[in-house]
């Protein structure tokens, strides 16, 4: 009850428009605004005690405490705001009440260019700082442009840190082990490689990878099984929804569902021996970024369903199994412009980062 009141609290103090109403396939809901003003945000996680966080991609992190208060907090990373870079994902630890952590994902300039990297550090008492900032990882050098960053962070079930990574505009990359492009990482929470990583010892490989031949993750989640999915970008058709396997090769760029943007074929077609099918694909794309699989907490009707934000139609994708992985409706309204991020909330409400009306939205039960 105590969270609920806090939380409460929070939409009453930024809260400026009043609810909108849609219907959906498990009733009437309600869209309100929770926070306005936002410049370009990314990520979102929540804290205890009803506050949460919030990135901006051009480096800002933002919290907003349990009583209201919008900070702008001290210490976040230095970051390479180019392209599709800058300050992306944040996360905090399933410990985070004993151990203040939290993960943030970045573009960190390098000497060769621009990488990916996974940053922890602990929120201060006061909730104003960062402290003991640290890279648990970056990817190696030589990836240049502002494109393909990935990014998405998810806390394992048994406690290790994924990290989706972009092939960072270099197609070829992807399904080289050697390199970082393209990949799901799986590392401890003190930056260490797990020896039971799929290509821990094999000559080349670069061990933090747990799957590989990907284009550019933006969506990551467990399922309420404690496994992990993720969606990526395709190109002109071929957005993906993934069911991640230990060491699986997902055959970017040697197969796709969908084209080159300039019409061409790519790769050498959508199947082949030793490379994964995707559960699910798009075509048209719709831009998937930011993804949650429902809990059922304030709509059973909806348990064990994957919500995806699409910055191209303006939309929330509900998919559901049934056999297989199917798009089977949209929530879409005026607040839904360029849905960046899709999180479920403490009291099962489901929030979103919406880019084109720079805020954060809560849909709840319409009463």
């Amino acid at each position: 009850m105590r969270l609920l009141l806090t939380i409460a609290l929070i939409w009453s103090t930024l809260g400026t428009a009043l609810a909108s109403e849609v219907q959906t396939s498990a009733g009437t809901v309600k869209i309100e605004k929770v926070m306005g003003g936002l410049d370009e945000p990314w990520g979102l996680t929540f804290l205890p005690g009803g506050g949460f966080l919030v990135t901006e991609r051009d480096g800002r992190l933002i919290h907003v405490t349990g009583a209201g208060d919008r900070l702008r907090v001290k210490g976040a990373p230095k970051v390479a705001a180019k392209g599709q870079g800058g300050l992306l994902d944040v996360v905090a630890a399933r410990d985070f009440a004993q151990s203040r952590t939290v993960f943030l994902s970045y573009s960190k300039r390098q000497s060769k260019g621009i990488g990916t990297a996974l940053a922890a550090a602990e929120l201060s008492a006061d909730g104003r700082r960062l402290r003991n900032l640290r890279d648990l990882f970056v990817m190696q050098e030589g990836s240049s442009g502002g494109r393909h960053f990935g990014s998405r962070i998810v806390e394992g079930p048994r406690g290790h840190l994924f990290l989706t990574i972009g092939d960072r505009g270099d197609r070829p990359s992807a399904q080289d082990l050697g390199r970082h492009n393209g990949v799901v990482i799986r590392i401890n929470r003190d930056g260490s490689i797990p020896a039971d990583n799929p290509f821990v010892g094999r000559d080349g490989a670069q061990a933090e990878i747990w799957s590989f031949g990907h284009r550019n993750p933006q969506g990551a989640a467990l399922d309420l099984k404690g496994r992990l999915w993720i969606h990526e970008h395709g190109a002109r058709g071929g957005d993906e929804v993934n069911a991640i396997r230990k060491g699986a090769n997902f055959g970017w760029p040697v197969i796709a569902y969908g084209r080159h943007y300039t019409g061409g074929k790519i790769g050498e077609g959508t199947k082949k021996a030793g490379m994964e099918q995707p559960a699910h694909f798009w075509d048209p794309s719709i831009a998937p970024s930011g993804m949650m699989i429902y809990s059922g907490k304030l709509w059973p009707a909806w348990k064990g369903d994957f919500f995806v934000g699409s910055l191209k139609f303006d939309l929330i994708a509900r998919l559901e199994q049934s056999g297989s992985l199917a798009h089977v409706e949209n929530l879409a309204s005026g607040e839904t412009a360029r849905v960046r991020d899709v999180r479920e909330a403490p009291d099962g409400s489901i929030w979103f980062l919406s880019v084109g009306e720079g805020a954060i939205f809560r849909i709840t039960p319409a009463r």
